[in-house]
């Protein structure tokens, strides 16, 4: 494999894209450290960024899948203006900037940058992974109340970020032949750190995950799997196997909660179908819908992707986002096939599988640090994809 430094193969055209693309490595690095610090990298990449694209006249390019996605804005737009709190709803909706994500690495990180943006990701995903199991192991983070959550304000982002993590590492090491040494290491610290966090979500989102991954490389080692999932329940400490059993216990309080969370959004949706209750709005209208099944006097949300969506911003956006996925899913695949970029490819479809497995407990794909780190993998294998004559980016699988 050709040398992935910065400017392998496609090196920067002057010093105004140079410095864009070092802040949106920054901003790739800083999303598992700092929800501020990867924003604000962000957002100095992104003028930087624009003001590249013309003066090369490059235009606003992006992968397929960003069509749907500006759909999905257009009707959380909508939403807001019926929301029964427009102002606060249209505050809400500034997270759709961060859409903005998927034209920036298409464009910035083309070729074998691609590569290395994903390096980058995995390397910082490995400090965030030890710091986690450090606050396992030493600072007493170890039971629900106080689970390890890395550098990151709370272990729901921390574990959905490792999930992720988790896929690109995978990946690597399953259709590299090549650099496979470094996502050996950092694997296992990988795994620990999110079996530690006691996060049924992740976890469960992580084997869907790893499944379509082997089920990619060969079917047969898929068999691998449950063995694995098997040893390491057996070897976990008392907690986490209590953790792993509670997911199939409907007396668990935090599984009653979730089917009546439920019966709650359907009715909401029933209630508004087109355009939802409004971006923000469901601790708003909860204690409406709220009956004797329920555990908590509010909740933030559905904790549930489709539902909160449909529930929140209309069928309509929830059609939309079905399209996005539909699309990317499509894409991937297709590049997969071609063996283009076959590890980011299968990373990327592995990791829109364990975010929709997730995603059917946890409104993960409302959680910006987990969805700004979702857009910049299932992007880079279609920014590999840009890349200069004599820069190759096809691999065997």
């Amino acid at each position: 494999m050709a040398s992935l430094t910065l400017t392998a193969g496609d090196p920067p055209r002057d010093t105004l894209e140079r410095a864009a693309l070092l802040l949106l490595l920054g901003f790739a690095a800083a999303l598992q450290l700092s929800i501020f610090a990867a924003e604000l990298l962000l957002f100095l990449s992104l003028p930087l960024w624009l003001a590249t694209a013309v003066r090369y006249r490059d235009g606003l390019r992006a992968p397929a899948f960003f069509v749907p996605l500006l759909a999905y804005a257009a009707m959380t737009l909508v939403s807001s203006v019926f929301s029964i709190d427009p102002r606060e709803s249209f505050i809400r909706d500034r997270q759709l900037f961060l859409l903005l994500i998927v034209p920036a690495v298409y464009q910035l990180a083309r070729g074998r940058r691609a590569f290395r943006m994903a390096d980058v990701i995995i390397t910082v995903g490995a400090i965030s992974a030890i710091v986690g199991i450090v606050q396992y192991g030493i600072l007493d983070f170890d039971y629900l109340g106080r689970r390890p959550h890395g550098a990151l304000g709370h272990y729901m982002t921390y574990s959905g970020l490792l999930m992720l993590v988790i896929m690109l590492a995978a990946s690597r090491l399953l259709f590299r032949h090549t650099d496979r040494i470094w996502p050996a290491l950092v694997m296992p610290a990988l795994a620990v750190a999110l079996g530690l966090t006691f996060t049924r979500s992740a976890w469960v989102g992580a084997c869907v995950g790893l499944a379509v991954l082997l089920s990619l490389r060969d079917f047969r080692l898929l068999a691998i799997l449950p063995v694995v999932v098997a040893i390491s329940v057996a070897i976990a400490p008392a907690r986490l196997t209590d953790r792993v059993y509670s997911m199939f216990d409907l007396r668990d309080p935090t599984n009653r909660d979730r089917v009546a969370m439920l019966h709650y959004g359907l009715e909401m949706v029933r209630d508004h179908p087109l355009t939802g209750v409004g971006p923000n709005m469901i601790p708003r209208v909860y204690a409406q819908y709220r009956d004797a099944q329920a555990v908590n006097q509010v909740n933030p949300h559905l904790h549930n992707v489709p539902l909160q969506i449909a529930a929140e911003r209309g069928l309509l956006a929830l059609a939309a986002w079905i399209w996005f996925m539909v699309v990317a899913v499509r894409d991937l695949w297709r590049n997969y096939r071609r063996g283009i970029a076959t590890a980011l490819s299968s990373a990327a479809l592995a990791s829109l599988a364990a975010m929709l497995a997730a995603g059917f407990f946890e409104y993960n794909f409302g959680d910006s640090e987990f969805m700004m780190l979702l857009l910049v993998v299932i992007t880079l294998p279609f920014a590999a994809d840009q890349h200069t004559p004599d820069t190759a980016v096809h691999e065997a699988a």
